[in-house]
């Protein structure tokens, strides 16, 4: 029922009439107006080869040197901070119309990658994503595949509830999150994945979620997420 009612929603209330941040009329195509459009900062310019966060200089990041990740290298749409962390949480928060949005700017981001077999999601339990009436990183994951022509694979599951980590140091949420997922050996062995999520922060989930791909035998791991947080500069 949740499913039929956002899609009537989508259907009822139309994209871009409004700013997805302010609720000020635009009525020109486009999701945010002028004001809001400059606390919003893409992706874009220096990154990170691997993490792909924003960095000072086009080179790999120190937390990368110093903790290699287990995925191969990773993109994001949107800085997060001011306006683009306000999008990321309304996306949690109900808008799930900005699926569109995101996935519009990681795809050309995504088609850098090697070839994919099909893109992934990090996944949440079923009293998690009932309590919030969906998966947002599903929802994006969807919208992407279909964008780069990719079969949506959903061979995640998340075995037990990992709570809040906001508030975890880097350390604790890898302990709070080893072992809570799982995939089949059969469903991932040789492919290669694109693993969606929504915001990038200390990367520990996608840290769990590839290395257990990797641990079943995926070849390839690309992360995607509808944001990330600004290299500092510091570990």
């Amino acid at each position: 029922m949740s499913k039929f009612l956002r899609e009537l929603g989508d259907c009822l209330f139309p994209k871009n009439i409004t700013c997805d941040i302010c609720g000020r009329e635009t009525f020109d195509g486009t999701n945010l107006c002028p004001s809001c459009a400059k606390t919003v900062t893409l992706n874009d310019g220096t990154t990170c080869p691997i993490c792909g966060r924003k960095t000072a200089v086009n080179e790999v990041c120190l937390e990368c040197k110093a903790h290699p990740p287990a995925y191969d290298r990773a993109v994001s749409a949107l800085v997060y901070r001011d306006g683009g962390a306000g999008l990321v949480m309304k996306f949690k928060r109900g808008g799930t119309y900005l699926k569109d949005y995101f996935a519009d700017l990681l795809a050309p981001k995504c088609r850098q990658f090697a070839i994919a077999d099909g893109v992934c999601f990090v996944p949440m339990t079923a009293r998690a994503e009932r309590r919030r009436g969906y998966n947002q990183a599903e929802l994006l994951a969807k919208e992407l595949a279909d964008r780069l022509d990719l079969p949506l694979l959903p061979v995640l599951k998340k075995k037990k509830e990992t709570g809040e980590q906001k508030s975890l140091t880097r350390k604790e949420r890898e302990s709070n999150l080893k072992g809570c997922f799982s995939a089949h050996k059969a469903d991932v062995t040789g492919k290669s994945f694109i693993l969606v999520d929504d915001v990038l922060t200390t990367g520990a989930t996608a840290e769990e979620a590839a290395k257990t791909l990797k641990n079943k035998g995926a070849e390839h791991v690309y992360c995607a997420f509808a944001a990330s947080v600004e290299f500092k500069n510091e570990l």
